[in-house]
């Protein structure tokens, strides 16, 4: 028999985060814990991470959920409780990574490659966070001096013009092939101006624009799409899809260039399974973005995306952003996440 337990984990930010939807100073996650009733000696822990403007599972009675699944962790290990869990897909990732760590002993081990037998590195994207001009140009510098050739920019929530500047003053340092620049502007963009927009961001040899208008306007994303001069990359958009159909019905309708998948968000490593057998089979590219978990949960999504073997940079370096996260052997080297 197993038995489980939770605890509750409030990360704080370095400094301020900044995205389309708001300023971020802190964000909580559920570390779940479980180990056979007769050994407790090893435990199989994961992570349950909560952005709450963003997570579709999130609601003030969520906690309560999180005991009502550790106070019945025999029936939700089962594949009908599993299947209950999909509408809750980071609970639905900390318990599959809890019983998968369980199994290989509680060590935090989760999928066992050449990732955590030999180090080999999964590349990844640099991430650059909102704010003004000159802060957004030192994290540029910053990432560039650590040896990264592909960065992700934030944009949406300054004046667009600036961004522009922006984009236009690291094109004229780097080359595309130099610099892989890669836009997220989490839904920031009406409908009305969005191809306006990306008519623009296209003088800038993008490599892709994540979710430039809100998710649910479907028909408006499925135009932006067939019309777009800049690869567009549905993320938010995937969110609050539990059923198969469902997520093939809605890359069928939009048939975007990419797809971003975050397992946190969409349902753990069989929701993204899921994702990524339907994007696969219409020849639509994806990649994993880890969503502000702890090293615990950036740990389990690190090592499931690398058996992916996905040759394009990842989304993972989301680590370092916190003043108390989890100890860990993840390291940031040369634009690489590897195990130390």
């Amino acid at each position: 028999m197993l038995q489980a337990s939770f605890k509750k984990l409030t990360l704080n930010f370095k400094q301020p985060s900044g995205t389309s939807r708001g300023i971020l100073t802190q964000k909580d996650s559920w570390i779940i814990s479980i180990w056979e009733s007769e050994n407790k000696n090893s435990i199989g822990t994961g992570e349950a991470s909560i952005i709450k403007t963003l997570s579709s599972e999130w609601s003030d009675s969520f906690e309560k959920k999180v005991a009502e699944v550790c106070n019945n962790i025999n029936y939700f290990v089962s594949k009908e409780g599993l299947n209950e869990l999909r509408y809750f897909p980071s609970i639905h990732l900390a318990v599959e990574t809890a019983i998968l760590d369980l199994k290989h002993g509680g060590k935090g081990l989760i999928f066992e490659s050449d990732f955590t037998n030999n180090h080999a590195p999964i590349d990844i994207n640099g991430l650059i966070w909102m704010g003004d001009k000159s802060f957004m140009e030192s994290q540029i510098d910053a990432k560039l001096k650590d040896g990264f050739t592909c960065i992700k920019l934030k944009i949406g929530a300054i004046d667009f013009e600036t961004e522009l500047q922006i984009l236009k003053d690291i094109r004229t340092k780097y080359s595309a092939q130099d610099i892989e620049l890669r836009v997220d502007a989490n839904g920031a963009f009406s409908p009305t101006e969005a191809l306006q927009k990306l008519e623009q961001l296209s003088k800038y040899d993008l490599h892709s624009i994540e979710q430039p208008i809100k998710a649910g306007q479907e028909i408006e994303m499925e135009r932006l799409c067939q019309s777009t001069p800049l690869p567009i990359a549905l993320d938010e958009e995937l969110i609050g899809k539990y059923h198969f159909q469902d997520k093939k019905d809605l890359l069928n309708q939009i048939t975007p260039q990419y797809i971003i998948l975050k397992p946190s968000l969409i349902g753990g490593f069989s929701g993204t399974d899921e994702w990524i057998s339907i994007a696969e089979s219409k020849n639509i590219n994806w990649w994993i973005t880890s969503a502000l978990e702890s090293n615990i949960g950036l740990n389990a999504i690190a090592q499931y995306t690398f058996t992916k073997q996905n040759p394009l940079p990842q989304g993972l370096g989301t680590g370092g952003l916190f003043t108390n996260n989890t100890e860990s052997n993840l390291m940031v080297e040369n634009g690489q996440l590897k195990l130390g």
